[in-house]
């Protein structure tokens, strides 16, 4: 197939935190390199989702002027609550026995697609060509195997692949350095792992599947500011995680449930799991005269320091949660994005102007091992896997002292390793009880199919399905006998059903989460791109 090209210095696959971080460093370096941004949404921000409490060190590393700059970054944090919950009561944790890397004093709730938005402007106004509905579907390669491109913009095929009287190629956008700043489980920074052998020393990718609405509530329970993490019921013994409510402004709050998908009952719902923690006293009484305004869902990298693969390849690099870079007992990403962006627009301009291109930035995968990255994700290394191996109370107890060890000493006694991946973790459904969860009451719990309509999805239903299956028959022969079909459950958009002994995909329901590329027992199920502009259309996510 023959499409047209267009050549750039450096071309960046996603315009999130990561991605505008590299294409404004990029271009406060040098303002005459040219810089491209493809973004897979309808807009900038259309597809980000995040929790979200910011830690303003990525964004003052970038621009230490944000603040004078009209940044949508207003509400800082003036409270902070820890507390465990129990079915009707809860304790609250005193914050003076958490380690200080866990206050979120100096931080700020924030819509990051709003954040994002803004930094698009200023990528713009600095002369960055950015491009939404520009989905990127494949690699462009070089002569030597090193990625060179990639191919975006295809438009009009048929459900069966064919092309339509529609069809558009798409184009390839050529550059000195492709940077991929997807997210989390990326369709290409995936591949690039595969092909580039990336997770060659570094342990198992974790997951967790964070779900969030945003409510308004009554004017006198608002607290702005306020920022409230739990963990507890309503998981229990079924599953880690915990929720976050933030109190932003205008009366709204951000409620959500993080979910981790190493779980082993495959009948746990992680949907209806959320929707019952809202019927807790403490949540109940907040929201209780509220309305619900928008919902959505996306997995979270969770595996930090040990599961961070090699972070540059030939042609180009992992940011972000491309590789990921969550720090998970702080529930944050999104500065070490930033910096990400930066470090890898730093090393890209090095390389340039020595007259390089398509090879190795080995400087950046350097810098975010050795960099504030590195020394923000290594002393709490051992977190997510001993609340993995032993659960909820001894998490809390040694990772909290593992902490404290390494912010007063420097360093820890522990390096714990992760386990299976989350796929592997699922046990067959004859080993464990179903889960009776109660029916919502449209109230304040509702079902997922009419939250999915305020996550304002849309996919033209034209289109081939862009969630692939690679064997066909293993939903029904293998996965329905054996784990009691799973995707039916673990899918917070109601996407697979099972309907008269039939797997269906509902792909028009998908809000890109990519749980079900991670989860699935048999590891079946591909999430690829949709066309460009398809998805969810987050307003202030």
């Amino acid at each position: 197939m023959t499409r047209e090209s267009m050549e750039y210095d450096v071309v960046i696959v996603g315009a999130g935190p990561a991605g505008l971080s590299a294409a404004i460093r990029l271009k406060q370096l040098d303002a005459d390199l040219s810089v491209v941004v493809l973004e897979k949404g309808s807009e900038v921000g259309a597809h980000i989702l995040s929790g979200a409490v910011l830690d303003p060190c990525g964004l003052d590393a970038l621009l230490p002027n944000w603040r004078e700059m009209g940044a949508p970054i207003t509400v800082p944090v003036r409270k902070d609550n820890f507390y465990m919950l129990g079915e009707a009561g809860k304790v609250r944790i005193p914050n003076f026995v958490m380690p200080p890397i866990m206050s979120n004093h100096g931080a700020y709730i924030v819509s990051m697609g709003n954040v994002c938005r803004w930094m698009a402007e200023q990528a713009e106004a600095l002369g960055v060509e950015i491009f939404p509905s520009m989905a990127c579907s494949e690699f462009v390669f070089g002569d030597e195997g090193e990625v060179k491109g990639v191919v975006a913009g295809e438009f009009g095929l048929n459900a069966d692949g064919t092309p339509s009287e529609a069809y558009e190629p798409g184009m390839e956008l050529h550059g000195k350095y492709v940077f991929l700043s997807e997210g989390v489980r990326g369709s290409l920074s995936k591949r690039a792992i595969e092909i580039f052998d990336l997770a060659a020393e570094s342990g198992v990718q974790k997951y967790g599947l964070g779900m969030k609405e945003i409510w308004e509530i009554d004017p006198a329970k608002h607290c702005e500011g306020t920022v409230t993490h739990t963990m507890g019921w309503p998981l229990g013994k079924n599953a880690g995680g915990g929720s976050f409510i933030y109190h932003l402004d205008n009366n709204q709050v951000y409620v959500g449930l993080v979910v981790h998908l190493n779980y082993k009952n495959p009948h746990l719902y992680p949907y209806m799991e959320f929707q019952r923690f809202k019927h807790h006293p403490m949540v109940a009484d907040l929201l209780k005269g509220g309305k619900r305004v928008a919902y959505g869902a996306r997995a979270i990298t969770e595996g930090g320091w040990q599961s961070l693969p090699k972070t540059a390849f030939p042609g180009g690099a992992l940011l972000g949660c491309s590789a990921g870079m969550v720090n998970v007992p702080r529930i944050k990403g999104n500065h070490n994005a930033m910096l990400s962006g930066k470090a890898a627009a730093e090393a890209a301009h090095q390389a340039i102007t020595a007259g390089r291109s398509g090879d190795t930035l080995a400087d950046y995968d350097t810098e975010v091992r050795s960099g504030p990255i590195g020394q923000d994700l290594k002393p709490v290394r051992n977190v997510k896997p001993l609340w993995s191996k032993w659960g909820l109370v001894t998490s809390l107890v040694v990772g909290g002292a593992d902490m404290w060890c390494n912010t007063l000493f420097g360093t820890s006694p522990l390096n714990l390793k992760h386990g299976k991946s989350d796929a592997a973790a699922t046990g067959k459904a004859a080993d464990f009880k179903p889960i009776d969860y109660p029916k919502p009451d449209g109230t304040l719990s509702f079902d997922r199919l009419t939250n999915v309509s305020f996550s304002m999805t849309n996919h033209e239903e034209s289109q081939p399905a862009h969630l692939k299956l690679i064997n066909p028959d293993v939903p029904i022969a293998v996965n329905l006998p054996d784990y009691a079909e799973p995707a039916q459950r673990y899918c917070p958009a109601g996407v697979y059903e099972v309907v008269d002994e039939k797997f269906v995909i509902n792909f028009q329901n998908c809000v890109h989460c990519k749980t079900c590329d991670i989860k699935d027992p048999s590891q079946n199920i591909v999430w690829t791109t949709p066309q460009g502009g398809d998805g969810p259309n987050y307003p202030n996510m």
